[in-house]
């Protein structure tokens, strides 16, 4: 066995601390701490917060993460950010907002930059997850960066997901219209306090009659005061009726088991577009790219010799 997965599963934090900092770089022994560990997970509660910027998602978060440890159970969290261009690095830093739990042994707090996903989590952010999955942690929230569809990307990971809305976050059709409703297993109305949160409760109501009048599962709407602690029991709530509904239905599993098989593509992807990346440094498709650029050979020609030379037909 691998000695920071040995580490990790006797509680060490700085062996899981490392295991993310392996995955992020992509070390060539991620992938034996990886396989390792799998058989130790699935067992966490994973949670998904997504919203446009400004929604309030870390404040809320951070007030969540106190909620749930006053229920005694471990909490580990991946912020996902934007990328810094520059260092490659996360650049929002969520954890600055999340620093009343840094002395808690029982939370584990950890930044990922999307690296340029376009779907707004990274690929290592289920990596990360599992480790932490492994290392005992009850339940497990991925805050996503929450900019357009990167919103989406969290469907292929959390079991339920909470959209974060706040009634200055301008129009609420155009937001649903970018593929909210479809990821939404519950809607938090943040900034309650604020003026014309009654009109974003109507409109986000009416969107549901149209989308979701006859779905099994109607997505409910929960209203937060984060500074006043305001709304957080019927929110962690709202995650266990969700939760229950999913494991009484079978959707539990079957949402599980999809997150899996798209996980394996995601994967395979990545392994090939590295091998195609490699193999145009040969002299040979540097040729054949100059010839693309000069306009005497086309993309697709290329393209279809680094297939040919993948699959062997």
């Amino acid at each position: 066995m691998h000695n920071l997965v040995e580490r990790i599963l006797k509680g060490d934090i700085r062996a899981v601390a490392r295991a993310i900092s392996y995955v992020e770089d992509n070390h060539p022994e991620k992938t034996e701490i990886l396989q390792e560990l799998y058989p130790h997970t699935g067992k966490a509660y994973l949670v998904g917060i997504t919203g446009a910027p400004g929604a309030g998602k870390s404040s809320l978060v951070n007030k969540l993460i106190g909620y749930i440890r006053k229920l005694g159970l471990s909490v580990g969290i991946v912020a996902v950010d934007p990328t810094s261009p520059f260092t490659g690095g996360a650049i929002l830093g969520d954890r600055i907002r999340m620093q009343d739990h840094f002395l808690d042994p029982d939370v584990f707090i950890r930044s990922m930059g999307t690296r340029g996903s376009l779907g707004g989590l990274s690929r290592n952010t289920k990596e990360a997850v599992r480790i932490l999955d492994a290392f005992g942690k009850d339940v497990i929230i991925i805050e996503t960066v929450g900019v357009g569809q990167s919103e989406l990307d969290i469907m292929n990971i959390a079991d339920s997901t909470a959209v974060v809305l706040n009634p200055g976050g301008g129009d609420t059709i155009q937001a649903f219209k970018a593929g909210i409703m479809e990821i939404a297993d519950l809607f938090v109305v943040n900034k309650a306090d604020l003026a014309g949160t009654d009109k974003l409760v109507r409109e986000v109501e009416q969107m549901l009659d149209l989308v979701k009048h006859d779905a099994p599962w109607r997505p409910p709407l929960v209203k937060t005061i984060t500074f006043k602690n305001e709304g957080l029991d019927e929110l962690w709530q709202a995650f266990l009726d969700h939760k229950e509904f999913s494991l009484d239905a079978g959707d539990y599993e079957k949402r599980r088991s999809s997150h899996l098989k798209e996980e394996v593509v995601e994967i395979v992807n990545y392994q090939v577009h590295q091998i195609i990346l490699q193999q145009l440094k040969d002299e040979q498709y540097q040729q054949l790219m100059e010839q693309v650029s000069n306009r005497s050979v086309d993309p697709y020609v290329v393209a279809g010799k680094l297939i040919e030379q993948l699959t062997g037909k």
